[in-house]
């Protein structure tokens, strides 16, 4: 899977695509065939290849899977065979902030539901960060085994509310010994410098990850790296440590509202002093800390009228989130109470800066990723991801970048660089498959697909064909159908069938 390949692998590639002509299917045959298989052989055929890594496109060409891995060939091995003529493959997507949430405002939702909206907008992996640790067990294992659709799932805990050095230690074992993956560090408790070194040193002892939402406080983003914090989600704690003094609240600000907390938020950013900010962002870098900015999950602050009404709402989103994302300071995330153009226009200046800051944190080495933090603030499963995909290139990114930070850098976030992410021999076979090429236009990687201007008319395009995760095959459409049946389902139980 080189631009060049030589001749010895390209006389492999014409065997095999001669040992497996009698298996291929059209279009139309193929998903109810493949929808939910996972074949021992599979061969990708004519199409285009965008690796992951920042390389350039390449192809047409054949892309060879065996036993959940890709191969540089199948050496004739007969293959379920995938048309490609006319599709852009692209590693999977990694969400390295996201929720397992079973139910919202009180109301049941299926992992289905989320399992499937997550495929079907690319999404093979997930970091979850904080769940019920059995409960989170048993849908990950049900989803490796296939029996629904579901991306990969990567369990980092809650370290949770400790006040001491040896309740972080053990609180940190309890995690490992538990099943975690890795541990995040949560904004309800800002932890003490000497708490904080404890818990990462223990972290590190276990191997486990680590992550951290920065709550304001003793603790901010020079602490954490210097802790030996691997990724900083959101931006808190960055601009706090670029601070003249400290943040300039109102004298009846209260943390505990998040009305209060989320409108001086938006004031931040403005308050940083530029040198001391290149200087956080230098250190950030040197001690190897990536940053998961989630741009998408706060974007209605800047717009809450664009939030409110996205077009796919109508037919995606569960009434869950519906009621979860109605303004109450009952649900979190939900502060839009008295939300004033004003604050709107802080926000977007907030953005500016922000997006400067990790433009400058990329310039500089740092390792960007992408997260959503779906089910809060109007973002649904997935198409959080794909919306952040999109902010990344208004910060300045080029396409093949964009792509790399929501791959490959997700991947080396999660520690797991060597298993996925790429489109390489030797790695699990995490895949999408879109109709046009998404470097294009961003637009093409959502579910519900995008139109162009072709002979004078608008003409549908976009949408991923194939999600593959780790060889296993889903149908994007289908899974489109299955998301808006169990939506209008959940919609008539809970009007009662009115």
């Amino acid at each position: 899977m080189s631009s060049l390949p030589s001749a010895r692998i390209l006389a492999r590639s014409l065997g095999a695509l001669l040992a497996s002509a009698l298996a291929t299917t059209s279009h139309a045959q193929e998903p109810a065939r493949l929808h939910g298989l996972r074949p021992d052989s599979l061969e990708i055929r004519d199409v285009m290849v965008v690796r992951g890594d920042g390389a350039p496109p390449f192809g047409p060409t054949s892309v060879f899977v065996r036993d959940g891995k890709l191969v540089a060939a199948l050496d004739g091995t007969p293959a379920t065979v995938i048309d490609g003529t006319g599709l852009w493959l692209l590693p999977g997507l990694v969400a390295t902030h996201a929720h397992l949430q079973e139910a919202s405002a009180g109301i049941p939702m299926p992992m289905e539901y989320q399992g499937a909206l997550w495929l079907a907008c690319g999404v093979t992996t997930i970091r979850d960060l904080g769940s019920t640790i059995a409960r989170s067990l048993r849908v990950r294992a049900r989803g490796d085994k296939g029996e629904f659709p579901c991306p990969r799932i990567l369990l980092y805990h809650q370290l949770g509310a400790v006040h001491s050095k040896e309740e972080a230690v053990a609180r940190v074992r309890a995690i490992a010994s538990a099943g975690g993956d890795g541990i995040k560090f949560w904004s309800n408790v800002n932890y003490p410098p000497e708490v904080l070194r404890a818990a990462l040193q223990e972290a590190a002892n276990n191997r486990l990850r680590t992550t951290a939402h920065i709550g304001v406080g003793e603790s901010n983003a020079i602490h954490y790296a210097d802790g030996g914090i691997d990724c900083i989600e959101h931006w808190y704690g960055i601009p706090d440590a670029a601070l003249r003094g400290v943040q300039d609240f109102p004298a009846r600000f209260s943390y505990s509202n998040e009305v209060d907390r989320f409108r001086e938020a938006g004031k931040l950013w403005r308050q940083t002093d530029p040198e001391k900010l290149e200087a956080v962002l230098q250190h950030l870098v040197e001690r190897e800390v990536a940053w998961s900015p989630t741009l998408a999950v706060y974007e209605a602050s800047r717009d809450l009228v664009r939030a409110q009404n996205q077009p796919w709402f109508r037919e995606w989103l569960h009434p869950a989130l519906e009621a979860f994302f109605s303004p109450s300071l009952d649900s979190h995330g939900s502060y839009f109470i008295g939300w004033s153009s004003t604050d709107e226009t802080a926000w977007r200046e907030n953005y500016r800066i922000w997006m400067g800051a990790l433009r400058r944190f990329a310039e500089l080495g740092g390792t960007v990723a992408t997260g959503e933090d779906a089910g809060y603030i109007y973002l649904l499963y997935g198409f959080g991801l794909l919306r952040e995909m999109e902010l990344h290139l208004e910060a300045g990114f080029h396409p093949l970048e964009v792509v790399r930070h929501a791959s490959y850098h997700g991947a080396k976030v999660l520690g797991r660089e060597q298993d996925f992410g790429r489109v390489l021999p030797g790695l699990d076979a995490d895949l999408i498959l879109v109709n046009g090429n998404p470097l294009e236009n961003l637009k093409r990687l959502y579910p519900t697909g995008c139109d162009e201007y072709r002979d004078g008319k608008s003409a549908p395009t976009g949408g991923i064909r194939w999600t593959i995760r780790g060889g296993r095959i889903w149908h994007g459409p289908t899974l489109a159908t299955q998301v808006k049946d169990l939506v209008r389902q959940a919609r008539e139980k809970t009007s009662g069938g009115r």
